[in-house]
């Protein structure tokens, strides 16, 4: 059952479609269910990210802001789909179960169509 938050986080559509590009270039890790909590990156990593890419990139690999935090958080930057690299399957798993629990359908639609598309791609269809 979701639980029932305010409902301030929202599909990020921009990076949406550099998901799907990405895994249309082949820059994808069809990895196994529980392996994003061991490839996700670290607060460090983040950071290090950040300062070498700026927020505007960032903001590309979060499906999700969150308006309550201002543009140049962290904090504004929900449900992470990649490790800066490449689009990981678990992460997507990880985001539909995350943005189910929380009531952001949209989020986990997003997420579920990415997971299709990284796995048609994965194992070679179009």
């Amino acid at each position: 059952m979701a639980i029932a938050l305010p409902n301030d986080v929202r599909l990020n559509p921009d990076s949406l479609r550099f998901a799907q590009e990405l895994i249309e270039q082949g820059h994808f890790v069809a990895d196994k269910k529980n392996n994003w909590s061991e490839h996700q990156p670290s607060a460090e990593e983040e950071n290090k990210f950040i300062r070498s890419h700026g927020f505007a990139e960032y903001t590309s690999w979060h499906l999700g802001i969150d308006d309550r935090h201002g543009e140049k958080t962290k904090a504004r930057y929900k449900f992470p789909f990649g490790d800066f690299e490449n689009v990981r399957r678990s992460a997507l798993i990880a985001i539909r179960s995350r943005a189910r629990e929380y009531g952001h359908g949209e989020i986990e639609n997003a997420a579920a169509g990415l997971q299709r598309a990284l796995e048609q791609k994965a194992n070679g269809s179009r």
